[in-house]
């Protein structure tokens, strides 16, 4: 038997040890997956799993190393989504003068993001679907009501696509949305 490994009582051998956990903690600080966590120790997926529910070092590892990514993953979303500004340096050539050729120059400066529309869309949509998510025509709740009202609706509404195309562009319509 392998130096570390531990007799489960079926199956063969074990081959986890304990430095695993502060490997696959690493791993997973560095945005691993368990399929890339299974490729790294040489072992299959359904092992990963298997160590994680007998070994809870090893699962709680994993846990705190995949929130932590997680955290600033999302941290830095939100700082894209606001917008954000940093310190930066830029690296300029000067001329000294008197054609004595030039000199490299530091010059610190705040470089500004302005907030990023498609990050704030993400971000919106995943944290508060139910006000953000797309929504299709489909996905409209059934109007409430009289079975017999929602059926008179629907064929003004019907009536008014028929005829739009024949009407002018001055043509409005009456107060209760047919066309005229």
């Amino acid at each position: 038997m392998a130096a570390g490994a531990k007799r489960t009582g079926r199956g063969r051998p074990t081959s986890y040890k304990e430095e695993f956990d502060a490997q696959a903690l690493k791993l997973c600080l560095l945005g691993a997956t368990n399929p890339e966590l299974a490729k790294f120790f040489e072992v299959a997926e359904r092992t990963i799993k298997n160590w994680r529910k007998e070994y809870e070092s090893f699962d709680e590892a994993i846990k705190k190393g995949k929130a932590i990514a997680d955290g600033n993953v999302a941290a830095s979303l939100y700082r894209r989504a606001i917008g954000y500004e940093h310190n930066a340096v830029k690296i300029i050539t000067v001329a000294v003068g008197g054609g004595q050729g030039s000199a490299v120059k530091e010059v610190p400066y705040v470089e500004r993001f302005p907030p990023d529309t498609v990050a704030c869309i993400f971000w919106l949509k995943n944290r508060a679907p139910e006000l953000w998510r797309d929504r299709s025509p489909t996905d409209a709740p059934p109007p409430a009501g009289d079975p017999a009202a929602i059926a008179r609706q629907l064929r003004k509404a019907r009536a008014a696509v028929e005829h739009a195309d024949g009407l002018e562009e001055t043509a409005a319509p009456t107060s209760d949305g047919a066309p005229q």
